[in-house]
Protein backbone atom coordinates (compact mmCIF):
# COMPACT_ATOMS: atom_id res chain seq x y z
CA UNK A 1 0.00 0.00 0.00
CA UNK A 2 2.07 3.10 -0.98
CA UNK A 3 -0.79 5.62 -0.65
CA UNK A 4 -3.76 5.26 1.88
CA UNK A 5 -7.02 6.40 0.29
CA UNK A 6 -8.40 9.13 2.77
CA UNK A 7 -11.57 9.24 1.16
CA UNK A 8 -11.41 5.25 1.13
CA UNK A 9 -10.69 5.81 5.41
CA UNK A 10 -13.72 8.35 6.35
CA UNK A 11 -16.18 5.75 4.47
CA UNK A 12 -14.40 2.91 6.51
CA UNK A 13 -14.81 4.65 9.58
CA UNK A 14 -18.36 6.06 8.94
CA UNK A 15 -19.43 2.78 8.44
CA UNK A 16 -18.02 1.50 11.38
CA UNK A 17 -19.77 3.97 13.55
CA UNK A 18 -22.77 3.89 12.12
CA UNK A 19 -22.73 0.16 12.62
CA UNK A 20 -24.46 -0.94 9.04
CA UNK A 21 -23.88 0.09 5.43
CA UNK A 22 -27.59 1.25 4.88
CA UNK A 23 -27.14 4.05 8.02
CA UNK A 24 -23.86 4.93 6.80
CA UNK A 25 -25.32 5.05 3.25
CA UNK A 26 -27.80 7.70 4.31
CA UNK A 27 -24.94 9.86 6.13
CA UNK A 28 -22.77 9.89 2.93
CA UNK A 29 -25.43 10.28 0.60
CA UNK A 30 -24.31 7.67 -1.20
CA UNK A 31 -26.28 4.64 -2.75
CA UNK A 32 -25.50 1.14 -0.65
CA UNK A 33 -24.24 -0.80 -3.58
CA UNK A 34 -21.57 2.42 -4.05
CA UNK A 35 -20.74 2.05 -0.53
CA UNK A 36 -20.41 -1.53 -0.70
CA UNK A 37 -18.07 -1.59 -3.90
CA UNK A 38 -15.88 1.28 -2.20
CA UNK A 39 -15.52 -0.63 1.19
CA UNK A 40 -14.27 -3.75 -1.31
CA UNK A 41 -11.92 -1.63 -2.97
CA UNK A 42 -10.47 0.12 0.89
CA UNK A 43 -10.13 -3.97 1.94
CA UNK A 44 -8.31 -5.10 -0.53
CA UNK A 45 -6.00 -2.29 -0.11
CA UNK A 46 -5.28 -2.59 3.00
CA UNK A 47 -4.79 -6.38 2.60
CA UNK A 48 -7.79 -7.98 5.14
CA UNK A 49 -11.36 -7.85 5.81
CA UNK A 50 -12.38 -5.03 8.23
CA UNK A 51 -15.87 -6.49 9.24
CA UNK A 52 -17.60 -9.72 10.15
CA UNK A 53 -21.45 -9.96 9.48
CA UNK A 54 -23.24 -10.93 12.89
CA UNK A 55 -27.00 -10.84 12.43
CA UNK A 56 -27.35 -7.00 10.34
CA UNK A 57 -24.76 -5.88 12.05
CA UNK A 58 -21.45 -4.85 11.41
CA UNK A 59 -18.08 -6.43 13.68
CA UNK A 60 -15.12 -5.10 13.24
CA UNK A 61 -12.17 -7.56 13.00
CA UNK A 62 -9.06 -6.90 14.71
CA UNK A 63 -7.79 -5.65 11.87
CA UNK A 64 -10.94 -3.50 11.85
CA UNK A 65 -10.31 -2.38 15.28
CA UNK A 66 -6.84 -1.02 14.68
CA UNK A 67 -7.34 1.19 11.54
CA UNK A 68 -10.97 2.61 13.72
CA UNK A 69 -8.42 3.52 16.45
CA UNK A 70 -6.11 6.07 14.20
CA UNK A 71 -9.11 6.49 11.94
CA UNK A 72 -10.76 8.06 15.25
CA UNK A 73 -7.70 10.65 15.89
CA UNK A 74 -7.24 11.19 12.03
CA UNK A 75 -10.91 12.82 11.80
CA UNK A 76 -11.18 13.96 15.26
CA UNK A 77 -8.09 16.45 14.08
CA UNK A 78 -9.88 16.93 11.34
CA UNK A 79 -13.24 17.94 12.61
CA UNK A 80 -10.88 20.95 14.97
CA UNK A 81 -9.02 22.36 11.94
CA UNK A 82 -12.60 22.50 10.23
CA UNK A 83 -13.87 24.53 12.99
CA UNK A 84 -10.70 26.24 13.75
CA UNK A 85 -10.73 27.45 9.75
CA UNK A 86 -14.63 28.75 10.22
CA UNK A 87 -12.99 31.18 12.85
CA UNK A 88 -11.62 35.08 11.59
CA UNK A 89 -8.07 34.96 11.70
CA UNK A 90 -8.35 37.04 15.20
CA UNK A 91 -10.24 34.30 16.40
CA UNK A 92 -7.85 31.03 15.59
CA UNK A 93 -5.53 30.54 18.43
CA UNK A 94 -2.01 31.32 17.79
CA UNK A 95 0.46 28.52 19.02
CA UNK A 96 3.61 29.92 20.84
CA UNK A 97 6.66 28.45 20.87
CA UNK A 98 8.76 29.19 23.88
CA UNK A 99 11.92 27.90 25.69
CA UNK A 100 13.19 29.10 28.67
CA UNK A 101 16.19 28.79 30.26
CA UNK A 102 16.76 26.18 33.45
CA UNK A 103 18.37 28.45 35.61
CA UNK A 104 15.40 30.64 35.91
CA UNK A 105 13.27 30.62 38.73
CA UNK A 106 9.83 29.06 37.35
CA UNK A 107 7.77 31.66 38.89
CA UNK A 108 9.84 34.32 37.96
CA UNK A 109 9.68 32.88 33.89
CA UNK A 110 5.48 32.48 34.83
CA UNK A 111 5.51 36.18 35.28
CA UNK A 112 7.43 37.12 31.78
CA UNK A 113 5.15 34.89 29.99
CA UNK A 114 1.77 36.16 31.87
CA UNK A 115 1.54 38.83 29.24
CA UNK A 116 1.24 36.34 25.97
CA UNK A 117 -1.53 34.43 27.94
CA UNK A 118 -3.44 37.51 28.51
CA UNK A 119 -4.03 38.73 24.95
CA UNK A 120 -7.94 38.78 23.92
CA UNK A 121 -6.76 36.13 20.92
CA UNK A 122 -6.63 32.80 22.02
CA UNK A 123 -3.13 31.29 22.52
CA UNK A 124 -1.76 28.13 23.10
CA UNK A 125 1.92 27.97 24.92
CA UNK A 126 4.31 25.56 24.28
CA UNK A 127 7.03 25.84 26.54
CA UNK A 128 10.72 24.01 26.63
CA UNK A 129 13.28 24.43 29.43
CA UNK A 130 16.91 23.45 29.30
CA UNK A 131 20.15 24.70 28.97
CA UNK A 132 20.46 28.41 27.66
CA UNK A 133 22.79 27.42 24.76
CA UNK A 134 20.64 24.42 23.74
CA UNK A 135 17.55 26.76 23.64
CA UNK A 136 19.46 29.02 21.35
CA UNK A 137 20.27 26.73 18.82
CA UNK A 138 16.50 25.76 18.73
CA UNK A 139 15.87 29.16 18.07
CA UNK A 140 18.54 29.37 15.56
CA UNK A 141 16.60 26.68 13.54
CA UNK A 142 13.45 28.42 13.99
CA UNK A 143 11.61 25.86 16.20
CA UNK A 144 11.53 28.06 19.04
CA UNK A 145 10.01 31.69 18.37
CA UNK A 146 11.46 32.98 21.90
CA UNK A 147 13.72 32.40 24.35
CA UNK A 148 14.16 33.73 27.87
CA UNK A 149 17.80 33.38 29.21
CA UNK A 150 19.19 35.10 32.26
CA UNK A 151 22.19 36.01 30.05
CA UNK A 152 23.32 37.53 27.04
CA UNK A 153 24.06 35.25 24.37
CA UNK A 154 27.71 35.25 22.44
CA UNK A 155 26.05 36.32 18.92
CA UNK A 156 29.76 35.16 17.15
CA UNK A 157 28.93 32.18 18.32
CA UNK A 158 25.32 31.64 18.21
CA UNK A 159 25.15 34.36 15.50
CA UNK A 160 22.85 37.55 15.34
CA UNK A 161 19.96 37.70 17.61
CA UNK A 162 18.22 40.86 19.35
CA UNK A 163 18.24 40.78 23.24
CA UNK A 164 15.21 42.50 24.92
CA UNK A 165 15.77 43.04 28.67
CA UNK A 166 12.63 42.68 30.63
CA UNK A 167 12.99 43.12 34.29
CA UNK A 168 15.23 42.57 36.96
CA UNK A 169 15.32 41.82 41.01
CA UNK A 170 17.36 41.94 43.78
CA UNK A 171 18.18 37.96 44.96
CA UNK A 172 16.35 37.08 48.50
CA UNK A 173 17.99 34.04 50.47
CA UNK A 174 14.83 31.27 51.99
CA UNK A 175 14.90 28.23 54.37
CA UNK A 176 12.83 26.78 56.27
CA UNK A 177 11.45 28.37 59.47
CA UNK A 178 13.79 26.66 61.77
CA UNK A 179 16.72 27.86 59.59
CA UNK A 180 15.50 31.12 58.94
CA UNK A 181 14.77 32.22 62.50
CA UNK A 182 18.30 30.73 63.55
CA UNK A 183 20.79 32.87 61.09
CA UNK A 184 18.08 36.12 60.23
CA UNK A 185 19.07 37.90 63.16
CA UNK A 186 23.24 38.21 62.31
CA UNK A 187 22.66 38.10 58.83
CA UNK A 188 24.86 37.79 56.72
CA UNK A 189 27.41 36.64 58.94
CA UNK A 190 25.18 33.84 60.37
CA UNK A 191 25.04 31.80 57.32
CA UNK A 192 28.98 31.16 57.81
CA UNK A 193 28.91 26.95 57.41
CA UNK A 194 25.11 27.07 56.30
CA UNK A 195 24.08 24.56 53.88
CA UNK A 196 23.58 25.98 50.63
CA UNK A 197 21.26 24.78 47.74
CA UNK A 198 21.60 25.81 43.88
CA UNK A 199 19.86 25.16 41.01
CA UNK A 200 21.92 26.77 38.33
CA UNK A 201 25.73 26.85 39.52
CA UNK A 202 26.55 28.36 35.95
CA UNK A 203 24.05 31.09 36.65
CA UNK A 204 25.21 34.68 36.41
CA UNK A 205 23.04 35.88 39.66
CA UNK A 206 24.80 32.74 41.60
CA UNK A 207 28.34 33.88 40.48
CA UNK A 208 27.21 37.37 41.93
CA UNK A 209 25.77 35.98 44.84
CA UNK A 210 29.42 34.05 45.56
CA UNK A 211 31.38 37.08 44.74
CA UNK A 212 28.75 38.62 47.85
CA UNK A 213 29.38 36.48 50.07
CA UNK A 214 33.36 36.01 49.63
CA UNK A 215 33.29 40.30 50.27
CA UNK A 216 31.39 39.63 53.71
CA UNK A 217 34.03 36.88 54.86
CA UNK A 218 31.16 34.48 54.38
CA UNK A 219 31.95 30.61 52.92
CA UNK A 220 29.11 28.57 52.83
CA UNK A 221 28.72 24.93 52.18
CA UNK A 222 27.62 23.68 48.56
CA UNK A 223 25.48 20.73 49.04
CA UNK A 224 23.13 20.42 45.91
CA UNK A 225 22.71 21.52 42.76
CA UNK A 226 19.64 20.69 41.13
CA UNK A 227 18.34 21.94 37.86
CA UNK A 228 15.25 22.27 38.43
CA UNK A 229 14.54 25.66 40.46
CA UNK A 230 11.08 24.32 41.87
CA UNK A 231 12.51 21.38 43.33
CA UNK A 232 15.03 23.19 44.93
CA UNK A 233 12.45 24.73 46.92
CA UNK A 234 11.13 21.71 48.01
CA UNK A 235 14.69 20.82 49.33
CA UNK A 236 14.51 24.00 50.88
CA UNK A 237 11.57 23.45 52.24
CA UNK A 238 12.74 20.32 54.13
CA UNK A 239 15.34 21.95 55.73
CA UNK A 240 18.22 20.44 53.31
CA UNK A 241 19.54 24.23 53.58
CA UNK A 242 19.53 27.60 52.39
CA UNK A 243 18.31 28.92 48.69
CA UNK A 244 18.47 32.02 46.52
CA UNK A 245 15.82 33.30 44.95
CA UNK A 246 14.44 36.67 43.08
CA UNK A 247 13.23 39.20 45.83
CA UNK A 248 10.41 39.78 43.28
CA UNK A 249 8.70 36.54 43.98
CA UNK A 250 9.26 36.17 47.70
CA UNK A 251 5.98 36.24 48.93
CA UNK A 252 4.46 33.76 46.89
CA UNK A 253 7.62 31.74 47.35
CA UNK A 254 7.30 31.88 51.19
CA UNK A 255 3.48 31.18 50.66
CA UNK A 256 3.68 28.39 48.19
CA UNK A 257 7.09 26.48 49.99
CA UNK A 258 6.67 26.84 53.21
CA UNK A 259 9.65 29.31 53.93
CA UNK A 260 11.03 32.05 55.40
CA UNK A 261 12.77 34.97 54.19
CA UNK A 262 16.42 35.41 55.80
CA UNK A 263 17.58 38.26 54.01
CA UNK A 264 17.23 40.42 50.64
CA UNK A 265 20.91 41.47 49.16
CA UNK A 266 20.53 44.50 47.23
CA UNK A 267 23.88 44.41 45.68
CA UNK A 268 22.96 41.02 43.88
CA UNK A 269 20.76 41.85 40.98
CA UNK A 270 19.01 38.80 38.78
CA UNK A 271 18.53 39.57 34.97
CA UNK A 272 15.90 38.54 32.38
CA UNK A 273 16.15 38.53 28.97
CA UNK A 274 13.73 37.82 26.08
CA UNK A 275 16.36 36.86 22.70
CA UNK A 276 14.74 36.37 19.28
CA UNK A 277 15.64 35.95 15.74
CA UNK A 278 15.04 39.27 14.92
CA UNK A 279 14.02 42.87 15.39
CA UNK A 280 10.84 43.45 14.31
CA UNK A 281 8.27 41.45 16.46
CA UNK A 282 5.68 39.79 14.18
CA UNK A 283 4.44 37.51 16.59
CA UNK A 284 1.52 39.00 18.85
CA UNK A 285 2.40 36.69 21.78
CA UNK A 286 6.38 37.39 21.24
CA UNK A 287 5.58 41.33 21.33
CA UNK A 288 3.46 40.75 24.04
CA UNK A 289 6.47 39.40 26.21
CA UNK A 290 8.78 42.21 24.94
CA UNK A 291 6.79 45.14 24.94
CA UNK A 292 4.22 44.79 28.27
CA UNK A 293 5.67 45.23 31.86
CA UNK A 294 5.18 41.94 33.82
CA UNK A 295 2.78 41.99 36.69
CA UNK A 296 4.18 41.07 39.53
CA UNK A 297 1.67 42.71 41.89
CA UNK A 298 -0.57 39.73 41.68
CA UNK A 299 0.55 37.90 45.03
CA UNK A 300 1.84 41.46 46.80
CA UNK A 301 5.36 41.80 45.87
CA UNK A 302 6.80 44.92 44.11
CA UNK A 303 9.68 44.72 41.77
CA UNK A 304 12.84 46.09 42.66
Amino acid sequence: MDQLNLRHLYYFWVISREGSIARASEVLELAPQTLSGQLATFESSVGGRLFLRERRRLILTDLGRLIRGYADDIFELTGELTDTLRLSESDRPLTLYAGVSASIHKLFAYYLLQPAMTLSRPMQLECRTGRTEDLILNLKRKELDVVLADRVPDMDTYGPFTVHPLAESSISLFAAPSIAQAVRGGFPGSLKGQALLANATDAPYFTRLMNWLSLQGVRMKLVARVEDSALIKVFGRQGFGVFAAPSVIRDEVCRQYEVEEIGKIEEVKDEMFAITRGRKLAHEGVRAICTTPADFGMFGSNIE
